[in-house]
């Protein structure tokens, strides 16, 4: 049996429990994919596997019960089908992301996009941890970006339109961090309540609340699994290409740092979180033109 042992090293071939056949995990940036593309590899899982596949939690698709010797196969023809075999391993995984502002009433950022450039940028580099980067259009967090190794949020500050508010209190009834009151029949809203995920802007039924601040916030060292960690906030960015480069920035301090054999959650003081928060932060700062003299 001519088994292709490089390619059977890729992150995206799983070894499954009946150690004679694989799973071929799929790349799919922010699970994106077109009818011909879902056709190719309906085509290739029926050709190649048992003729099923299966979704996964990260936005993919997997192909189960492959014999290895057929994966230099279907390496190609996933690859020519333009959905290549995908990564699983201690290196850049398949981005996820929300639908974003092409469809979610909530969404203040285009998360497809952001996540199709991250995945351009950094896909399947090899890490001494395995990083998960998921983007929310808001702060619902649908795909959970504060359980994930890097986390991406968008989020805006409500101003409200000074003389203008009728006091009808559809805001106050629409928030649901109750940041909200009405007071002298008007709308007076509490910042430190307030999540920034603007419903409220959205609700306004006379358009008197407007988007002060649209930004990105991103979170580092989350993760999921039997012992859930929460991220923490590293800085907040006004512009996408900041924030492909904080994320760029990121990868290269996990990559330098971080130790294999344990998860980055673990391991943020040791590789001296705050310094770095610190240094980015002075850094953009340096970029934006927005250092204090």
């Amino acid at each position: 049996m001519n088994i292709d042992f490089g390619v059977h090293m890729k992150g995206g071939i799983i070894t499954e429990r009946d150690a004679a056949f694989c799973t071929v995990r799929v790349r799919l940036p922010a699970g994106i994919l077109d009818i011909e593309k879902m056709r190719g590899i309906a085509r290739i899982a029926k050709k190649y596997g048992k003729g099923f596949v299966h979704c996964t939690a990260r936005q993919t698709i997997e192909i189960p019960h492959i014999d290895p010797s057929k994966l230099r196969a279907i390496e190609k023809a996933l690859a020519k089908n333009g959905t290549p075999i995908g990564s699983e391993r201690d290196e850049i995984v398949n981005v996820i992301a929300c639908p974003g502002i092409e469809r979610c009433k909530f969404a203040n950022i285009d998360t497809a996009s952001l996540a199709q450039k991250i995945d351009a940028q950094l896909f399947g580099k090899n890490m001494p941890v395995k990083i998960r980067i998921a983007i929310s259009g808001c702060p619902n967090a649908c795909t959970s970006p504060m359980l994930n190794e890097i986390g991406i949020m968008g989020r805006i500050r409500p101003l409200r339109i000074p003389g203008q508010c009728t006091g009808c209190g559809t805001c106050v009834e629409y928030c649901k961090e109750k940041a909200i009151i009405i007071k002298h029949g008007i709308s007076v809203l509490d910042p430190e309540k307030c999540v920034q995920c603007g419903v409220c802007v959205q609700s306004c039924p006379f358009d008197l609340l407007k988007a002060e601040y649209r930004h990105y916030r991103i979170l580092v060292g989350g993760r999921r699994g039997r012992h859930p960690h929460i991220a923490r906030d590293l800085i907040t960015i006004e512009d996408e290409d900041t924030v492909l480069f904080v994320i760029e920035k990121i990868v290269n301090w996990v990559y330098r740092r971080a130790w294999s054999g344990r998860l980055l959650s673990d391991q943020m003081d040791d590789l001296q979180f705050e310094k770095f928060r610190a240094d980015i932060e002075h850094e953009i700062s340096v970029k934006t033109g927005d250092q204090k003299k």
